[in-house]
């Protein structure tokens, strides 16, 4: 799982966001990673990993995992939060590099 995506959960008052990543094993099983992201005015952001959700056997399974993990961690926005489905990176194309 060498590449994901980013999708954004939601935005805290500070600017910051929460933002989930999921991703497509080779062997065609799901994991999501949530984020804390800041961006900054120049564009530059850094990220922190807030959890990794292993394996599962269907993308929308992970991603509820994650999305019940990000509302139990911040109960307070759990009503703002965007719910699933997220975006999904596939994988690499058939010459090994990445599908755009």
């Amino acid at each position: 799982m060498g590449r994901t995506n980013l999708d954004p959960i939601m935005t805290f008052p500070d600017g910051s966001h929460l933002l989930i990543s999921t991703a497509c094993s080779k062997e065609g099983s799901f994991s999501c990673a949530l984020y804390m992201a800041t961006i900054e005015a120049d564009d530059r952001g850094a990220f922190r990993v807030v959890s990794n959700h292993l394996d599962a056997a269907t993308c929308l399974v992970a991603q509820e995992d994650a999305y019940n993990y990000a509302q139990r961690l911040y109960p307070r926005s759990a009503d703002t939060m965007k719910k699933p489905p997220y975006l999904i990176w596939h994988g690499p194309g058939p010459t090994g590099n990445a599908d755009v």
